[in-house]
């Protein structure tokens, strides 16, 4: 792996140095102070270039294009709110995804797959283990942006997502988001509605590629801006939970993918 990850600045194949207790610790303020961390440079240059060469065929040739109209719950009805209240604007998202059955022996799957990985990340979520997902198509996914295309305002169900960007845009496609919008005992409608119509200003990123981020989303809007020039924002998703055997449904995967299997 040493070929892929910068593993003298991420010591993630090192449990037991100080070098990998520091990083765990600076990750965990990171996600307590921004519900989120970076690690910039993650993946070396040269593994960089590899991941999206391998890459292009499939997301030119073989990608589905997910494009659905939504609100910030991906729920038609929320209990208490009116159809017409503001907290339930609908936007546009579109992009083009693939599958880990799509790409075999990827750099980004090897990544996925390497069990330090799954390791650190449950240091620093706090957790006693997390596992590869065993769903063929949803363990990894990896997205395409092109231009005028956008990730909308959403909330996550998962507790966090990792992601690994691989290509920059030209322009756009910075990553907007309000920490801690909602809370699991308290929705904060009114809240929800002031960030939708402009009257609170969202934090917002720009990552540079190659970087690993981590970002718990669950009670977190974000977004994606749209993209501009020729150039596509293409990013790999990657999904661990703290339990082995995790499958999407059926209908989930004709949903997000357009194919069950």
């Amino acid at each position: 792996m040493t070929h892929l990850i910068d593993i003298e600045r991420y010591p993630l194949h090192s449990p037991d140095s100080p070098a990998w207790a520091d990083l765990v610790a600076r990750c965990q303020d990171d996600l307590d102070r921004d519900g989120m961390f970076n690690l910039p440079g993650f993946l070396r240059p040269e593994a960089l270039t590899r991941a999206v060469d391998e890459l292009t065929a499939p997301l030119r040739d073989q990608a589905f294009v997910h494009a659905r109209r939504h609100n910030i719950y991906f729920r038609d009805h929320i209990d208490g709110l009116a159809e017409d209240h503001p907290a339930l604007t609908r936007f546009e998202t579109t992009n083009r995804t693939i599958c880990a059955d799509q790409i075999p022996g990827a750099v980004v799957l090897q990544i996925y797959e390497w069990a330090p990985m799954a390791a650190f990340l449950a240091a620093v979520m706090g957790k006693p283990a997390l596992f590869p997902m065993a769903d063929p198509l949803a363990r990894v996914n990896v997205m395409a942006y092109s231009q005028g295309q956008a990730l909308n305002w959403h909330f996550d169900r998962s507790e966090f997502t990792t992601t690994l960007l691989l290509q920059a845009p030209q322009s756009g496609g910075a990553f907007e988001y309000a920490t801690d919008l909602r809370s699991d005992t308290d929705p904060n409608h009114a809240g929800v509605a002031d960030l939708l119509t402009g009257r609170l200003a969202p934090r917002q990123i720009t990552l540079d590629p190659g970087t690993l981020n981590v970002f718990k989303g669950k009670n977190t809007a974000h977004r994606v801006t749209p993209v501009a020039g020729p150039r596509d924002r293409v990013i790999a998703v990657f999904s661990y939970f703290d339990r082995p055997g995790v499958l999407f449904s059926e209908a989930e995967r004709k949903g997000f993918y357009g194919r069950a299997a």
